[in-house]
């Protein structure tokens, strides 16, 4: 049976062109029922104020990063968004008086420019400004430069970088696309004209460019240009599922920000039960041994109908 058409664009795979009564399925879920989608490898956890919500996920940083030692370097790959536990990352480092020699982190991706180049620290929206200036340059012992990956058009220089390194963990927040990362659905042509590629073939994706679904332009111009879509360039360079494989475990946060309430149901629903469809990327975590979903519960919304 032909897949429907993406409601989004024509042009691209989607959410949007599940069966039916999927949707009418993730839709229906309630906290309760959210919480008992939890599996072996498959946790979920929810938070009742934001500053505990922001603060364990800061804490991510610093359990991987005190595992580290001069015969065992220890990292994590971080994201842009959401931002909020950079800067408490940074207090806590200080106030600890952590020693970062060993420590590693990646950077989960970055935008590409019209040159094809990866835009440099003076553009508005580039994700390393982001993370040095909420984070790493607040450190009063800061992690050594060497130690601080960030993705480029240069892949397989980022790719490297990981060999020899523990990834700890991978945080990420999820999209209105369902991506963690740039790992966006793929457009709907030549050999996915009929069929999205298959979860065996995409998680064989290393870092790469890609072209950005319209939804992930229409997002990063609402939570961060100020609805100005013209910032946003349309290809990025991301993280691809064969690091976040070498990652330990992988660590999505959603305070109901970057996401809607159906996407928040529709992908812990998806992972929970095994539906791994690359039309909505996050699904293909499924077959990682270990993937924790957070949760505020102030950010879960309903999905009921009110016109407004």
């Amino acid at each position: 049976m032909a897949r429907q058409l993406s409601k989004v664009s024509a042009e691209w795979w989607d959410y949007t062109t599940l069966d039916d009564e999927l949707i009418r399925d993730a839709a229906k879920l309630d906290e309760k029922d959210l919480l008992q989608l939890a599996r072996p490898g498959f946790e979920v956890v929810l938070y009742d104020t934001l500053e505990e919500f922001y603060l364990a996920e800061a804490l991510e940083y610093l359990e991987a990063w005190r595992e580290a030692t001069p015969d065992n370097p220890v990292g994590i790959c971080g994201p842009i968004g959401p931002t909020e536990q950079l800067p408490l990352v940074a207090r806590l480092v200080n106030d600890l008086g952590l020693e970062l020699g060993p420590a590693h982190f990646w950077g989960m991706d970055e935008w590409i420019g019209e040159d094809g180049k990866a835009v440099p620290t003076t553009h508005p929206l580039s994700f390393e400004r982001a993370d040095r200036e909420l984070c790493f340059d607040r450190f009063e012992n800061p992690i050594p430069e060497e130690n601080l990956h960030f993705p480029s058009e240069r892949t397989e220089l980022f790719s490297a970088s990981w060999e020899g390194v523990r990834c700890k963990v991978m945080q990420g927040g999820q999209g209105d696309v369902k991506h963690w990362a740039f790992n966006d659905p793929v457009k709907r042509e030549g050999a996915y004209l009929d069929q999205p590629p298959s979860p065996e073939e995409y998680r064989r994706l290393g870092t790469r460019v890609v072209e950005l679904h319209p939804i992930t332009l229409a997002q990063n111009a609402r939570t961060s240009g100020g609805g100005n879509l013209s910032l946003v360039p349309d290809r990025a360079v991301t993280v691809g599922p064969i690091e976040t494989w070498r990652a330990e475990r992988v660590s999505i946060w959603q305070a109901g920000v970057h996401d809607n309430p159906l996407g928040q149901r529709l992908t812990a629903l998806m992972i929970s039960k095994g539906l791994a469809d690359s039309a909505v990327p996050m699904s293909l975590l499924t077959d990682h041994h270990a993937v924790r979903f957070s949760y505020f519960r102030g950010g879960l919304g309903t999905c009921s109908v009110e016109m407004r």
